[in-house]
């Protein structure tokens, strides 16, 4: 019977890696498999089949512990939704104010940053707007916000793929870095597997790494000779769309989001809470601020957080939240035990695959390429219940960076990937053949970099 649960969550996952193939949201059989597996679970539990785990070790068989042991299931139960609700609210709270930012229209004034109708100048300064924008708000949204910017800079179709495919790059080395940058590293934060100092610390280099050697090489290529448009259409195209509001609700939001780190380092406690602060003071200014000359309440309702909140894609949350309480009741069964010790089953891979692998480097440098085939949410949800390295060890910061940055090697790896593929309708092969051996070389100089460091941390 454990077998058959392992294989359930299995097909789950296939139905979610290739959701475009059979044309099915992948937040469907997200839900169904965390569903299916916890009433599975409880009913074998019941029935004497199964023996659960719960995060401190203790091990509950119903058939010997009776009441004590339901109580047990249904702790560990409520712990993975907890850890889960900590980070959907978190997510919810930096949507709603990248949206509140949005309808403002506060990245038009990212339109100020570019001076230059020189393709190869425009690479390299989108190329750092996306890096660093992806690492206050996340990589998906930056590369929305820029594929948008592109659409009014570069015309001319055949250009303006390469650009996209550059900035999905450029984006998922920014948010590797960063606690707020990516969904697996806000996943690694909260989970207190890494600090937020920490990340930066270590993730910086190979993050940065991951940025320059495909940007370096890419500047040399003929795409990128030659100007963008005449001066004159250029700057006519720079004219502003901004509001009254665009500038403050820019830096406010951006400035709030960032401030959540340091909510968490002085308070010490969960960042859900510095992201609830955080969203209120947002909220707050964006009720009484004036977007217009001549505002009228009547128009109040075009800038307000309700409608932002109507804009939050919530097929996104309700997969993370599918995906990882599938993930968790995974680390809750019982497989087997090693010297002695029981084991969850994602507990007993990690342990099988030490035993096979050389090292855990190799492992987590595997875990970053098959981010490229499939989603690195239940990859990053999965190490956290192999693993049980202290907070900010290697590992963490390793894994957080390989997650991040591997799924740039596919169109599909990625948020970002995928959302620039449905804007552009960029060909899967197209990438494939021009993006990834740029996407593999910045991704292979990052995990250089941690070599290097791990080296010299060692001697």
């Amino acid at each position: 019977m454990t077998n058959i649960l392992i294989l359930l969550f299995v097909l789950g996952y296939i139905a979610i890696a290739t959701e475009h193939s059979l044309k099915l949201d992948k937040t469907v059989p997200a839900l169904l498999t965390a569903a299916i597996l916890w009433a599975l679970l409880a009913i074998g539990f019941h029935e004497g089949w199964f023996d659960i785990i719960d995060p401190e070790g203790h091990v509950y068989n119903y058939l010997s512990g009776g009441e004590a042991a339901t109580e047990g299931f249904h702790n560990t139960l409520m712990h993975h939704l907890a850890k889960t609700a900590e980070i959907l609210v978190f997510l919810t709270g930096a949507m709603t104010i990248v949206e509140i930012i949005d309808l403002h229209r506060g990245f038009e004034v990212l339109k100020g940053y570019v001076k230059t109708n020189s393709k190869r100048k425009l690479l390299w300064i989108i190329g750092f707007i996306a890096f660093i924008l992806s690492a206050v708000i996340d990589n998906l949204t930056a590369t929305i916000v820029l594929i948008t910017l592109l659409r009014k800079l570069v015309t001319d179709k055949k250009t303006r793929l390469w650009y996209a495919g550059l900035i999905v790059i450029a984006a998922n080395a920014g948010g590797a870095f960063s606690p707020i940058g990516d969904v697996t590293t806000t996943m690694l934060w909260i989970a207190k597997k890494v600090t937020a100092a920490g990340l930066i610390e270590h993730v910086f280099i190979p993050s940065i790494l991951n940025f320059l050697v495909p940007f370096g090489i890419a500047s040399f290529m003929p795409i990128f000779n030659g100007e963008v448009k005449s001066k004159e259409e250029f700057e006519n195209i720079l004219e502003v769309e901004k509001l009254l509001s665009s500038s403050t609700m820019l830096y406010l939001g951006l400035g709030m989001i960032l401030f959540v780190p340091v909510f968490k380092t002085v308070t010490h406690l969960p960042p859900y809470l510095g992201m609830m602060l955080s969203l209120g003071i947002v909220w707050l200014v964006s009720e009484y601020i004036h977007p217009e000359e001549d505002f009228t309440e009547e128009r109040k309702h075009l800038y307000s957080a309700h409608k932002a909140l109507s804009r939050i894609e919530m097929s996104s949350i309700l997969f993370f939240l599918g995906i990882l309480l599938a993930v968790g009741a995974l680390e809750a069964l019982v497989y087997g035990s090693i010297n002695g010790i029981e084991m969850g089953s994602l507990r007993y891979l990690a342990e099988v695959l030490q035993h096979t692998l050389p090292n855990t480097e190799i492992v987590v440098v595997l875990l970053g390429i098959l981010s490229a085939i499939v989603d690195n949410v239940p990859l990053v949800a999965a190490s956290m219940g192999m693993f049980t390295y202290p907070v900010d060890h290697i590992i963490w910061h390793m894994v957080a960076y390989s997650a991040g940055t591997g799924g740039s090697i596919l169109i599909i790896g990625s948020a970002a990937g995928v959302a620039a593929m449905g804007m552009e309708k960029i060909n899967f092969f197209w990438y494939m053949k021009k993006i990834s051996w740029l996407a593999l070389l910045g991704f292979l100089a990052g995990f250089i970099a941690f070599w290097i460091e791990a080296l010299l941390h060692f001697e």
